[in-house]
């Protein structure tokens, strides 16, 4: 249909790319907070079962859709957490400044992508010019 990105079009290959990367990411980001065993009374530990459980359930919700859905899922499941930080932070004393220590931890996940090393396993094409140079 006009308008309609079909299965092949650049636009389907880039939201395949980035959903590919996300997966390859939260696979290694989960391996290696698996490995990393913190005392388990610490709120630390505590934060970081949290997100491992929130992105586990965020890629296995994803992984049982239709391929053609995941990535509209993806993007939704980012508006969805950036509510619930809203709203959670908003229950928090303002002392405590829970604005600007939501805004570092949004930028933090943001960047947290970046710093893991990339996985060759995963889908490049440079033809769209939305590969990484390998």
């Amino acid at each position: 249909m006009c308008g309609e990105l079909d299965d092949d079009s650049p636009g389907r290959k880039l939201e395949d790319h980035l959903y590919l990367s996300f997966l390859a990411h939260t696979r290694r980001l989960l391996a290696e907070q698996a490995r990393a065993r913190p005392d388990d009374a610490a709120p630390s530990a505590y934060a970081d079962r949290l997100f491992s459980d929130a992105l586990n359930r965020c890629s296995r919700d994803c992984e049982r859709l239709d391929e053609n859905s995941r990535y509209d899922t993806l993007a939704m499941q980012a508006l969805v957490f950036a509510r619930l930080a809203g709203f959670l932070a908003s229950h928090v004393a303002l002392n405590e400044d829970p604005m600007r220590k939501t805004m570092e931890a949004l930028m933090h996940g943001y960047t947290e992508a970046e710093q893991l090393a990339p996985d060759h396993g995963h889908y490049h094409d440079d033809e769209t010019g939305y590969g990484h140079p390998h």
